[in-house]
């Protein structure tokens, strides 16, 4: 039986939360300030479930829909993360501040008939058993390579970073605060999220932040995240 076999079962159906722009990774860390009812009702549920669902619910980005009726759910993209609440906080106005950390990809199943005022889906983790295995590290030359490539996007877009804190982060820990942080469009997120290997996910970054300083300058919108 390998590790990631012996962990705690993941769960075969979730609520998802679909928020263009926001993505959540393996060891990943998410705050969400939670204020639409559906979203407060997703939450309260998944603090009350019991087993595997316990505080468990799924990031996952929806598409633009195109050609659908008016009113339907957009369509989800494929693969989205799991991620368990450990932090969870009622603020006298109502809402609910989380903070997720990730636990695992999935690929999104059937949707389950709407019973609750949220989306569910089945879930389907083949191919992303590493996930839960030791976290990742980079060779040199890609940590080389990644640091280079960060430096001229963060002053094109007029940010600063801690280097100090750059450079004495893990490896699997940059490359997902940044894939987290920085403001990539969805579709470039989304790839990031796919990326099957640390390295990979280390390599599509270094791309996507030389494209955007390329010879035409910073190209991304960087969208922020919304509600779908």
């Amino acid at each position: 039986m390998s590790e990631s076999e012996a962990l705690e079962p993941l769960p075969a159906a979730v609520p998802v939360f679909p928020l263009i722009g926001a993505v959540l990774l393996p060891r990943g860390v998410l705050p969400l300030n939670i204020f639409e009812p559906r979203y407060l009702a997703m939450v309260k549920d998944a603090m009350a479930a019991t087993g595997a669902a316990n505080r468990i619910i799924g990031m996952i980005q929806p598409k633009a829909p195109q050609g659908s009726r008016a009113g339907d759910p957009p369509p989800l993209y494929k693969v989205g993360c799991l991620g368990r609440i450990t932090e969870y906080r009622e603020t006298d106005d109502g809402r609910i501040l989380v903070t997720l950390v990730g636990i695992s990809r999935f690929r999104v199943g059937a949707e389950l008939e709407r019973d609750t005022l949220y989306r569910q889906v089945m879930t389907d983790y083949h191919g992303f058993a590493d996930d839960r295995a030791e976290e990742e590290s980079l060779d040199a030359a890609s940590r080389a390579s990644l640091e280079d490539a960060l430096r001229p996007y963060l002053d094109a877009r007029g940010l600063a970073a801690d280097w100090e804190a750059v450079q004495s982060a893990d490896d699997e820990g940059l490359v997902t605060a940044l894939a987290g942080a920085l403001p990539f469009d969805p579709p470039e997120k989304q790839a990031l999220l796919e990326a099957p290997t640390l390295a990979e996910r280390a390599q599509t970054l270094g791309a996507l932040m030389s494209f955007a300083v390329g010879p035409n300058g910073i190209g991304g919108s960087g969208s922020s995240g919304r509600l779908q």
